[in-house]
């Protein structure tokens, strides 16, 4: 599928990375299809990538697998919820949170409370909103990231 992008110009997506979205996302439930989106011309393999609609040239949400900002994130989610992307194994789900990333490094956050459920298998998805009450909003990514690199000796 081709696409026009405001950030990454015209882009050709195989049919096979397409990620749908049956209800949308929160605010934008009139556009179901998405993709990843890599900077492959970034020579440090950076963690943030993009969630771009194959629907909306200008939508495109900055995202981050929350494990790279938080080693234990395990966010709570019905099971009546994961039916609707086909109840994947544990090892089927891909799951990424959405990042503000202002001007200011130091005041970028990840929303943990309501992340992207993908399903691996199907390439279903769907954003949730969890139950666990230490995720936050507002959750300071530019912190985690700095003390994360520091655990790795980076």
């Amino acid at each position: 599928m081709v696409a026009e992008t405001k950030y990454f110009g015209t882009i050709d997506v195989e049919d096979d990375k397409i990620i749908h979205f049956p209800m949308g996302i929160i605010g934008f439930e009139n556009l179901k299809n998405f993709a990843l989106i890599y900077d492959i011309d970034n020579e440090q393999k950076s963690k943030i990538s993009w969630l771009q609609s194959m629907e909306e040239p200008l939508m495109a949400l900055p995202v981050i697998n929350p494990i790279d900002l938080m080693e234990n994130y395990n966010p709570i989610i019905e099971d009546e919820l994961m039916k609707i992307i086909g109840n994947p194994a544990d090892a089927d789900i891909l799951i990424f949170v959405t990042m503000t990333i202002p001007s200011d490094l130091e005041k970028m956050t990840a929303n943990l409370k309501g992340p992207f459920i993908i399903n691996t298998v199907t390439r279903q998805a769907m954003q949730v909103i969890v139950e666990n009450p230490e995720y936050k909003v507002k959750f300071n990514a530019y912190e985690a990231i700095q003390e994360m690199k520091k655990k790795a000796g980076e």
